[in-house]
This record gives structure tokens, C-alpha cells and sequence, in this order.
């Protein structure tokens, strides 16, 4: 590297880091303290645009006083940077800012063995914190290289809360016994609902910006870095699982409707998708860890905005889109979660995992107005309770609340929106 590119590159990125808007504070900067305290070195991981240098920003401000090495390595004239550069790039480091012990590095995984210099200034004492776009890269070269030096940290799009707060909008306990607040509530989580939580989308409410999120995630994080021929397919394939969010596949299924050339081909597409952190593929659960893999399963989108944005659809089904953006909050709570079916053939949308058992059952649907929706979803919470020995069992819609008494049980109701906006006690640390 021109040492002289390399030193206007890490004045222009750090200084234009430092006018960037604090934005909306992040849940997660308040738990990551603990992980500043800590020596290891910290993982930020998420999908592209989700927020990941602001919230390294956030961290740097209110941690570190802005003090710290930082460098974004999607800057496209580091393209000829290699690993044998990282030492040249400490030194422009301690010319222009002098010694420091913390480093901040965005895209990090697009440099070829980056983790062996990670590994070496950790062992030296320094801090660490990166981000990166890509969970597969990410965990197989932490994994060889990482082992036991490394907290991760996967950032999510906006949860609800955080979107209130975009919105400047406070909730407290008194919010949902006021009318007025209560209206504005919904009418915040309607919006919510189809826009999602993409903060760059929200702030300019482009919807080319969530088009480009998706172009880039297909284009520049799976078939430039996994080297793939069949584009043509791939997108096919990202098409179907935004137009059929919450339905079930099989890999054979995909290969026989796509025209794959082979399971493999299915299997691999799909995990490259879900690797760059757009989907989620979720097992059936089982006792038995074969079932589990040999069982059709489902796949969710990250964010709802991204889902109107790109899937193929006559008409908004509100039903998919409050299933789907359950099962994102759920996973933002870092809870292991499946779907179930019952021996008499009803479905859950979604058992908790705790350890080896099932914590929590957790159906969605739109409304429990009609007799014969209500009667299908506590029969099936029912049916799942019985075989999976659990009594908690939840039923999330837009407006019910209450409780449902039914074979000496209880099933809660809740309006969605105060379930998101409620703290998770149920939370892994």
C-alpha cells in the first residue's frame, strides 16, 4: 500500500466517523459495557446498512471518548490491501495519532487472514472491536483462529422500542392506559409493521435504498465471494423465500421447482442466503436431531421493510408480516427458536428452546375474532402443551388481550405491539 493513500484514508474515514449523527441509540450499547471490561476481542456481525459503524461510533464515543484507531475497510481503494499490510497500518496509526490501545475495524472480513493480526495484537494487550457482514466467513475463521478470545455481538435492524425512539416517541407503563398514546402507539406499530427497522430507509423513506440493501447482499456478499455461475437461480431463489415467508420448503422442493441442478445446489444457495444474514431458516422441532434435519422447514426475512420491498405479491397478508416480525424479535432476544407440530397435525408458529426443553409456545395470528382461528390456535397450543410438558403458552394478535381458560390451563393474549414493547425477561445473557 501507498503509505501516503493509506494516511489520507485514515484521516478522511476517522474524521468523517466523528461527524457522523450519534443516531438513535442502539439497545445493544448498553449491554456491550460489560463486554468493554472484558479483554476479548468483540464481534459485530449483521446485515448491510443494519447500523453496524454507527453503533461501532457509539461505542467508541461513549466508552472510549472518541479515542481509538479506526479504519472501514469497505473503502474501495483498500482493495489492494493484504494481510502482510497490517503492520505498515499500525505504523501510519501511532505516526498520525500517536499510541493507542484499542482498535475499531468496520468490513473487516474482507481482507484475506485478517485474524491473524487480530490474534496478535489481542495477545499483545490491545482492545479489538469488528464488524463484519458475513456469518459464515465470520464464524469460520473465528472459530480456527479466535477460540476463547472473542464475545460476539449480532446487530439486528431497529427493534420496536428503537424505532419509538427514531420517532421520539416515549413509552412508559402510563402509555398504554392513555387513549391518545395508545393510538399513537398503534399507529407507530402499523408503520412499523410494513416499513421495518432499516435505519437509512427510515430516515430518507426511499424504498430503492431496501432494493439496493438486497442487490448488494445477492450481488457483492454471495456471488462475487462464494464465485457462484447460476445468478439467474440464486435470485430465483431469493425470490421464492420473500414471497413465501413462514411456508415450508425442503431442499428437494426447492430443487424440483427451481430447477436446481442438485440438492446440494439447493442447500448450499440457501445457506449462502442465510449466511449473509437475510434469511433465517427454522427447524421443526424434534427430540431427535436426524428429524430435525430431515423435516421440511421455514425461512423468515430480517426485516419487513425489505420483505415489501422485494417479494412478489398481489396483496399485504398482515397475518405473514406480524408472524414474521415475531419470529425477528424473537431472535433478537438470542432465543433458540423452532416451529412444532403436533402428532394430531396442528401447527405452532413458534417453540422457545431452554437448554433441552421447549420454554415456550408462542402462536400469531391477526385476529381471534373469528370462532374457528381461535379454536385451530388454543388447540394446537394445547395439543403442543400437553406433549411438550410446558404451560406457558402465548397467543400474540393486533388487539387481543386477556386470558384464555381452557383444560385447567391458561393461554395469555396480547396485542403484539405490547409485547415488543415490553423488556424480555426471558432474555439470554
Amino acid at each position: 500500500m501507498d503509505k501516503l493513500l493509506l494516511k489520507e484514508m485514515v484521516v478522511e474515514q476517522r474524521e468523517s466517523l466523528l461527524k457522523k449523527e450519534f443516531g438513535v441509540e442502539r439497545e445493544w450499547l448498553s449491554k456491550v459495557k460489560k463486554y468493554v471490561e472484558l479483554p476479548q476481542i468483540v464481534v459485530i456481525s449483521g446485515l448491510r446498512r443494519v447500523g453496524k459503524s454507527t453503533l461501532l461510533k457509539q461505542i467508541m464515543q461513549k466508552y472510549y471518548q472518541n479515542d481509538g484507531y479506526y479504519l472501514n475497510f469497505e473503502d474501495e481503494r483498500l482493495l489492494g490491501f493484504t494481510s502482510s499490510d497490517f503492520n505498515f497500518l499500525l505504523e501510519v496509526f501511532v505516526e498520525l495519532y500517536g499510541e493507542k490501545k484499542t482498535f475499531f475495524f468496520d468490513e473487516i472480513q474482507n481482507i484475506p487472514k485478517w485474524e491473524l493480526f487480530v490474534r496478535r495484537m489481542h495477545d499483545r494487550g490491545y482492545k479489538i472491536f469488528i464488524t463484519g457482514s458475513n456469518a459464515s466467513l465470520l464464524s469460520r475463521e473465528i472459530g480456527t483462529r479466535l477460540t476463547g478470545r472473542y464475545l460476539p455481538v449480532q446487530l439486528f435492524p431497529f427493534s420496536f422500542k428503537e424505532y419509538l425512539l427514531f420517532k421520539d416517541e416515549q413509552v412508559d407503563d402510563q402509555t398504554f392506559l392513555k387513549t391518545s398514546a395508545r393510538g399513537r402507539l398503534k399507529k407507530h406499530f402499523g408503520q412499523y409493521l410494513l416499513w421495518g427497522g432499516m435505519p437509512e430507509y427510515l430516515k430518507y423513506k426511499n424504498i430503492d435504498l431496501l432494493k439496493s440493501v438486497y442487490e448488494d447482499i445477492l450481488y457483492r456478499d454471495i456471488v462475487a465471494r462464494y464465485e457462484i455461475k447460476e445468478v439467474r437461480i440464486l435470485r430465483e431463489l431469493g425470490l421464492y423465500f420473500m414471497s413465501n415467508t413462514g411456508a415450508l420448503f425442503s431442499y428437494n422442493r426447492l430443487k424440483q421447482s427451481l430447477g436446481l441442478g442438485s440438492i446440494n445446489t439447493a442447500k448450499s444457495y440457501t445457506d449462502h442466503l442465510e449466511n449473509s444474514y437475510l434469511f433465517y431458516a427454522v427447524n421443526q422441532f424434534s427430540f431427535s436431531l436426524k428429524k430435525q434435519i430431515q423435516n421440511a422447514k421455514k425461512a423468515y426475512v430480517i426485516d419487513n421493510g425489505i420483505l415489501e420491498a422485494v417479494a412478489f405479491q398481489f396483496s399485504q397478508n398482515r397475518g405473514k408480516y406480524l408472524e414474521n416480525l415475531v419470529f425477528v424479535e424473537l431472535k433478537r432476544r438470542n432465543l433458540d427458536v423452532f416451529y412444532y407440530k403436533t402428532s394430531g397435525g396442528f401447527e405452532v408458529d413458534f417453540a422457545v428452546k431452554k437448554g433441552k426443553k421447549i420454554v415456550e409456545l408462542v402462536q400469531v395470528a391477526s385476529s381471534l375474532s373469528n370462532k374457528n382461528v381461535k379454536e385451530r390456535e388454543v388447540r394446537a397450543l394445547l395439543e403442543a402443551s400437553k406433549e411438550l410438558k410446558t404451560k406457558n403458552m402465548l397467543i400474540l394478535t393486533e388487539e387481543d388481550e386477556g386470558i384464555i381458560k381452557a383444560k385447567g390451563l391458561e393461554i395469555e393474549m396480547k396485542p403484539v405491539y405490547k409485547w415488543l414493547c415490553e423488556a424480555s425477561g426471558r432474555e439470554k445473557p
